[in-house]
Parts: structure tokens; C-alpha cells; sequence
């Protein structure tokens, strides 16, 4: 976890500031300076943070990698339910192409004849 892995180096190398690039997004980056990096901000999901020391960041970490863990095996079953779906509507697609039109079939029942097959 990166996370983990930078906490574990500020608290190994005694880090008290930090100058770092921020991603703002779209591959923008800014430089920033953290004049005290004992304290980190971390996304607990719905657009929120929390201020955590570095032994609280390290313990909410198990937690938060199970929640997202959890999200992703749901992801993954819902798309193995929607990739079946698909597969049996285009199994029924198939079948379908392979029947003669429908205006066919309903001169069959109409006339009585198989139209042309007798």
C-alpha cells in the first residue's frame, strides 16, 4: 500500500516537512511544501478526510483496503451476472435469426399452408 509505505518512510527517515508534487488531476501537477507531515489527510470514501497521526493512518488502512476489496468483488459479480445476461439475450438473437419472418408465420396461420412447404 503506498500509503503505508510513505508513512513508514517519513516516520524511518524522522521527515518533519515535505516538499512533493500534488496531482490536481488531468495529469496537472503543482509542487506543494508540508511544513509538518506528523499529521496526514486521509479519504474515507463519500468526498471526506480525516486528519489522522501516522499510527491511526497505519491502523484505519486494513480497514479501508477490506471496504474497497469488498466493493471490488461486488463489482466483479455484478459484471459476471451482466455478461451472462448478455450472452443469453445474444444466444436468443441467434435463434431468433434462424426462423423464418414473421410475416411468413402469420400467413401460415391464416391460409393454413406452411408457405410453399406442403
Amino acid at each position: 500500500n503506498d500509503l503505508a509505505g510513505n508513512l513508514k518512510t517519513l516516520d524511518a527517515e524522522s521527515t518533519t516537512q515535505l516538499r512533493t508534487l500534488v496531482d490536481l488531476g488531468s495529469d496537472c501537477f503543482c509542487q506543494a511544501e508540508v511544513p509538518d507531515t506528523s499529521r496526514v489527510f486521509v479519504d474515507v470514501g463519500l468526498g471526506f478526510h480525516v486528519e489522522f497521526k501516522h499510527d491511526e493512518a497505519l491502523n484505519f488502512i486494513p480497514d479501508k483496503v477490506a471496504s474497497l476489496q469488498k466493493q471490488a468483488d461486488k463489482h466483479a459479480s455484478d459484471a459476471a451476472d451482466i455478461k451472462a445476461h448478455i450472452k443469453l439475450v445474444l444466444e436468443g438473437i441467434r435463434e431468433l435469426m434462424q426462423l423464418p419472418e414473421a410475416s411468413a408465420l402469420e400467413r401460415e396461420d391464416k391460409h393454413g399452408w406452411s408457405g410453399g412447404r406442403h
